[in-house]
């Protein structure tokens, strides 16, 4: 018998979409930039169209396409009004307008910037809108391109109906000189007369023709609307300008900030970082006071970062290492990380848990660690220490937290071969000992590759905001080639920069020592990621 069928759950989309919005979030400063580009366009619409007026007059044309001539074609026929509507935008029409204004004719062209002409479909109706600064100019504009017009399709009806009328005139000469010809060479009396009449009446029709020729209207058509002085302006006000502008810069800002998240490559939140590991994150680690702080801080000072180190050392042991000692190595993809803060107090605190610890500092490009390190004198070992502490290794005072030893590789030169170093150094499996090893970043050596094989897992350092997601698979890949183990990784906020670091610089003295927090670690049931909360 089969169980029930799983549906899919729909409370999980609210959780999508405030992950979409943080992710939007993020990129604070192109939204504020897309606010800020729809403000100044806004505004600056408004400087330069908000103080101007548009006057409208309407011209009803008249059908002059043949006017002397297809006498059985409808009038509507006759007008080609996309022809009319590009004579009414021409020069001559312009200068025209600029003359009935008082304006020299220079000046048309930048009348014609301030003119539209439209026409609605099925028309014969013309409308000429005009943009002015002043609502008196704007209804003086309009009414003079309509006059203009007008005066211009007039002239043009009256052109046309001289050259008809010299057309006729001509025929007539030709009729009558004809005419005279014919009388000269014809004798008989009956032809003559015949001939005579029929010239006479083509003479009849001719002269009817101009006549209708001069007696056409030759005005080409007429004003039904005339341009009145406007009250507002054409466009609208600042107010809702800048309410269109704050609007249109905020879809921008918001396009341009999914963009940018779209884009980015670099883990911005732990989900992601478990998606491109395949791991859980163990820590999240806060930002730090200071970038100069000390890399001891379990068991010698508080704050969050030492109580969430403190915690993730609670959490190995208890997933990791649940059988008692084993060998830890800490590792970054690239450099930038706080590797050797948490490789340090990682050890401080399996060392509060009760453990022998031996911190092995396999990265030769940094500065030895216990020269950064609180160190006890060789003669404050006890014999017990002193029976298992590697030849070289000093103790490290980890304050309430106890001590550990640490075997120092770092020597500042990336030559040497750090991962050797940590092979000689690191004690066998059976060993009682809990073993930390730090080594330089994965993608640029590959000390972490020799090392992840004699160890019980690999913990991964990476910073939040600065390692891409391409370099977290690459190290996932590396590690399971190699036959190692990923135990989790751990991301890393940084380290507050500024004024703080120019406070703390000036405090004399040693910082007081913080008293003993117990932390308490909360594991959620569907999420990997480790928040700590100090009582």
């Amino acid at each position: 018998m089969t169980g029930p069928i799983p549906l899919p759950d729909r409370y999980d989309e609210p959780d999508q979409l405030r992950d979409q919005l943080r992710r939007l979030l993020r990129h604070r400063a192109l939204i504020a930039l897309g606010i800020a580009l729809g403000l100044l366009a806004g505004a600056a619409l408004a400087l330069t169209r908000a103080h101007t007026y548009t006057s409208t007059s309407e011209v009803l044309v008249r059908s002059t396409a043949d006017p002397f001539g297809a006498v059985s074609v409808a009038a509507d026929n006759l007008v080609s009004m996309g022809t009319e509507q590009q004579i009414a935008a021409s020069t001559a029409v312009a200068v025209r307008a600029a003359r009935l204004m008082g304006q020299a004719d220079s000046r048309a062209a930048a009348l014609e910037d301030d003119l539209r002409i439209t026409n609605q479909a099925k028309s014969q109706v013309l409308r000429f809108e005009f943009t002015a600064r002043t609502p008196g100019r704007a209804a003086r504009g309009a009414n003079a391109f309509a006059e203009a017009y007008l005066a211009d399709r007039k002239a043009r009806n009256e052109a046309a109906a001289q050259r008809a009328t010299r057309s006729v005139e001509q025929q007539i000469e030709a009729v009558q000189a004809a005419r005279k010809k014919d009388a000269e060479k014809d004798t008989d009396k009956d032809t003559e007369d015949d001939t005579a009449k029929a010239v006479q009446s083509q003479l009849d029709t001719l002269h009817k023709r101009i006549v209708d020729i001069r007696s056409r209207d030759t005005d080409g058509g007429d004003i039904v609307r005339r341009g009145e002085t406007p009250r507002r302006p054409s466009v609208p006000g600042w107010p809702t300008l800048l309410t269109l502008g704050l609007a249109g810069g905020l879809a921008l800002g918001v396009l341009l900030a999914w963009l940018r998240s779209v884009l980015d490559t670099r883990i911005r939140s732990a989900d992601e970082a478990r998606a491109a590991l395949r791991t859980p994150v163990l820590g999240l680690l806060p930002a730090g006071h200071d970038e100069d702080a000390d890399l001891l801080t379990v068991g010698r000072q508080g704050g969050d970062r030492a109580e969430t180190l403190r915690a993730l050392a609670y959490r190995l042991r208890r997933t990791v290492l649940p059988a008692g000692p084993g060998r830890i190595l800490v590792v970054s993809p690239r450099h930038g990380a706080a590797t050797e803060e948490v490789a340090v107090n990682l050890a401080a605190a399996l060392a509060e848990c009760g453990d022998e610890v031996l911190l092995v500092d396999a990265d030769p490009g940094t500065p030895a660690l216990t020269a950064r390190l609180p160190l006890l004198p060789d003669d404050a070992r006890s014999p017990e220490e002193a029976s298992w502490l590697p030849e070289g290794a000093r103790l490290v005072d980890a304050g309430n937290a106890g001590r550990f030893a640490c075997c120092a590789g770092g020597t500042g030169s990336p030559d040497r071969a750090g991962g050797a170093f940590a092979v000689q150094r690191m004690p066998a499996a059976s060993d009682s000992r809990t073993t930390v090893v730090v080594t330089r970043p994965l993608l640029e050596h590959a000390d972490a590759l020799a090392l992840a094989q004699r160890v019980d897992g690999v913990l991964l350092v990476a910073g939040l905001d600065t390692t891409r997601r391409d370099d977290l698979r690459r190290v996932h890949e590396l590690i399971g080639c190699s036959g190692g183990t990923l135990l989790g990784a751990v991301l890393d906020t940084g380290r507050r920069r500024g004024r703080l670091r120019a406070v703390l610089r000036r405090r004399p003295g040693r910082r007081p020592e913080a008293e003993p927090v117990t932390p308490v670690v909360e594991l959620p049931a569907q999420d990997d990621t480790l928040s700590v909360s100090r009582g």
